[in-house]
């Protein structure tokens, strides 16, 4: 029930309250300024899963842990990275469009990379995975409720100001509570786990933290753009992570490679929220 019912709705609501907040002009904010944008979606899209992979490579996490991990990588931002960009100094303008595109770049990405881990990572014990079935129903649960949510505002501009906020506290309390329920669901394998998963999300979110910044001020970004970018990187769609483990798993509960993602979930705001203060402190007025 919770797979197949509870959880997709959730994520729709999310996605549709990331819509809910948004507007054209933020799309077309990719022509105005394409270095920033083009940066932090090769940052997302590219980056992130290569940092993902040589951790794993180097450590000895079972193989749906393991592909767990790559699953959380390819997941584009987290609706919660635009008030944290906010909170760090960050060019907010460049976090909606990130976070906006990105997502719904993810419906070609991710099923793509899944399929790639698969084989990778679980060999001859990979699921039968359909990569249009798994493109077709994140189109559904991610591409369609954010495209929703911006007509809304379109149509409804003064309604859409006065609701937003209640809208995104929805969002955030269900993700809070998908979270939950993914950890009480597994519990006896997150407590198993949580010693080889707990130093490899940590230190994930560390570095993609770090090169985010590092990598725009070499390409000659600004601090805040920088720093907007280090967030995006940091701050993953853990539901959607979730989802498309159970999306792959076809079982009647959360299944094994959902728990890193559900792990990360919680530890990605214990390491940015506090890492994003520093490198503001570093980074913030260059």
């Amino acid at each position: 029930m919770l797979i197949d019912v509870a959880l997709p709705l959730s994520l729709a609501i999310i996605m549709f309250s990331l819509g809910f907040g948004l507007t054209f002009a933020d799309f077309g904010r990719v022509l105005t300024i394409p270095r920033a944008v083009i940066t932090g979606m090769a940052m997302q899209v590219l980056a992130v899963p290569a940092v993902a992979f040589v951790l794993v490579s180097f450590t000895n996490l079972p193989p749906a842990m393991a592909f767990g991990v790559m699953l959380l990588s390819f997941c584009p931002g987290g609706v919660t990275s635009n008030i944290l960009t906010k909170l760090a100094g960050g060019t907010v303008a460049l976090s909606i469009t990130l976070t906006a595109v990105v997502s719904l770049f993810s419906v070609v990405t991710v099923p793509v990379l899944v399929g790639w881990a698969a084989t990778t990572f679980l060999g001859s014990a990979a699921p039968e995975i359909n990569v249009t079935a798994i493109g077709m129903s994140m189109f559904v649960i991610t591409a369609v409720p954010v495209t929703l949510g911006v007509l809304l505002r379109f149509i409804a501009p003064d309604f859409a100001d006065k609701q937003e906020s209640r809208v995104s506290m929805a969002a955030l309390v269900l993700f809070v509570v998908i979270v939950a329920a993914a950890l009480a669901t597994n519990w006896t394998m997150f407590v198993t786990h949580i010693a080889g998963l707990g130093p490899i999300l940590i230190g994930l979110n560390a570095v993609l933290l770090i090169l985010g910044v590092v990598v725009a001020r070499v390409l000659g970004l600004s601090g805040p753009d920088g720093l907007c970018i280090s967030v995006e990187m940091g701050v993953q769609n853990a539901t959607l992570g979730i989802a498309v483990a159970g999306l792959i798993a076809q079982t009647g509960g959360i299944p094994d490679y959902a728990i890193p993602a559900a792990v990360y979930g919680i530890t990605m705001y214990v390491v940015t929220i506090p890492g994003m203060f520093v490198l503001r402190m570093i980074f913030g007025k260059t």
